[in-house]
């Protein structure tokens, strides 16, 4: 494989994807926020959903779903909450077949996002209307350095501050410190972030 086709591609939106693993192979050939929504535990997560709203608000967001039932019943309570101008819809194909991880196929015998080759994800985003952006609007991006560096990880008091911290921004409290960057570089710039930061000695 080529230096340039294991160059990640780079999105301004965030990726609404159903799970850990399908999130674990869109983080191999995106350099992009995804958010893992954990099935259809979204649909009595309130805070997840809030800060998908606000994300959806700030930059958009790509709802990328398995092409199977349960994706599109996620699909349609996301198309719900969400206003339509804000969202591109990624579909994958009808594959069969299944993932290397599983020992049988699923349900309706299709894969999912965390089986599909890098092709095919490429060709969903191009058909949703999603571009790469330049690698330079990635510059400022929060890192989990600024985090340590902040004072929100790696200290004895760091869980408090980044608590209040979540608190001050109107957060979800159990966002996981790995995601943080991410979102907070979705929401803010890096100086908003160390100004906010301040604020939560």
């Amino acid at each position: 494989m080529s230096r340039t086709e294991q160059q990640k591609i780079v999105l301004r939106q965030a990726v609404l994807v159903e799970g850990k693993y399908d999130k674990a192979k869109l983080a191999s050939l995106l350099d992009a926020l995804i958010i893992d929504l954990d099935g259809f535990h979204i649909f009595h997560n309130r805070a997840r959903l809030q800060l998908i709203r606000r994300l959806a608000s700030e930059r958009g967001v790509v709802i990328f779903t398995d092409s199977d039932r349960a994706g599109f019943q996620i699909r349609a309570y996301l198309k719900g909450a969400l206003p339509s101008e804000q969202v591109w819809h990624a579909y994958l194909p009808d594959i069969f077949g299944k993932e290397r991880r599983k020992v049988v196929p699923s349900a309706e015998g299709k894969i999912g996002v965390e089986g599909a080759s890098r092709q095919v994800i490429i060709e969903a985003l191009a058909r949703a209307g999603v571009h790469q952006i330049p690698s330079a609007d990635t510059a400022e991006r929060i890192t989990k350095l600024d985090l340590f560096e902040a004072g929100l990880s790696g200290k004895s008091d760091s869980r408090a501050r980044r608590m209040h911290l979540l608190r001050s921004l109107d957060l979800p409290a159990n966002l996981p410190t790995n995601t943080l960057p991410g979102v907070l570089s979705a929401l803010m710039s890096r100086a908003q972030f160390f100004e906010a930061a301040l604020k939560s000695d």
